[in-house]
């Protein structure tokens, strides 16, 4: 489906941004991975059969050398994937949460994705075609104890629609994906990082359950179905979606 396709993924060292460069490269394309720590870039990589770099997606002089050197080096960039983590922290009532720990997410969120996606459009509206996806928990409409994550989605899902509007008439398609929370990328470390107390292996597996309850089909999205749909979005059989997100939460919340 991606045959002769040059993607950038950032964030690819992550378990989900590994998981869409590998379902990447099995469908023909050449796959830049793009992250800040060289050693899981590099394992990621490796695994995956593509090629990687190490940066700072929130440093825009830096993403634009970037974006520049894999135009060099590939020829052009038909797909970006921005998948960098925001700094989430959740668990925590409103009323008792810092002000940084709301506004991490958003600021980081909303940085760093307007940094890759500019630089991917300019460079796909010059040579007429590309697509940008973007991915979040599409909790725009408020979940409770979320933290800051409401707000972060809200402002990436209006800027993807803004941008698709804005880049569209030059062959460039702009969507992202809701997904609620993708289970077999939750580990204890991630899940401390947000803000979740210490838990073993045994509590994740609670956790999990728990997504799943809260689905329609009674099970949550994995990182191989993300990543199909990351593929099927990337090529040119979803040539007339743009400026939308589609609902990967498997019923999570209706749409």
């Amino acid at each position: 489906m991606l045959k002769n396709k040059v993607a950038v993924v950032y964030g690819g060292a992550g378990s989900l941004g590994a998981g869409v460069a590998k379902a990447y490269v099995q469908a023909g394309a050449r796959v830049f991975l793009a992250g800040r720590t060289e050693d899981t870039l590099r394992k990621a990589a490796a695994e995956a059969g593509a090629e990687y770099d190490v940066l700072d997606a929130r440093d825009e002089e830096a993403v634009e050398s970037h974006a520049t050197s894999v135009v060099e080096r590939a020829g052009r960039i038909d797909i970006s994937v921005n998948l960098v983590p925001r700094g989430d922290f959740q668990g925590v009532p409103l009323t008792e949460m810092s002000v940084e720990d709301y506004t991490r997410p958003v600021t980081q969120g909303i940085t760093c994705q307007f940094i890759t996606a500019r630089a991917a459009a300019r460079r796909m509206a010059a040579q007429g075609s590309g697509v940008i996806l973007s991915l979040d928990s599409g909790s725009a409409n408020g979940s409770p104890m979320m933290g800051g994550t409401a707000a972060a989605d809200g402002a990436i899902d209006a800027l993807i629609r803004q941008l698709a509007q804005e880049v569209g008439p030059a062959g460039v398609r702009v969507c992202g994906i809701w997904t609620a929370g993708v289970t077999d990328s939750l580990t204890p470390q991630k899940l401390a990082a947000a803000g979740a107390p210490a838990m073993d292996e045994a509590a994740v597996d609670g956790i999990r359950a728990h997504l799943d309850s809260l689905r329609m089909t009674k099970r949550s999205p994995r990182i191989a179905d993300i990543a199909a749909l990351a593929t099927f979005l990337a090529s040119d059989a979803a040539a007339a979606i743009t400026g939308t997100w589609i609902n990967a939460t498997a019923g999570m919340f209706a749409s």
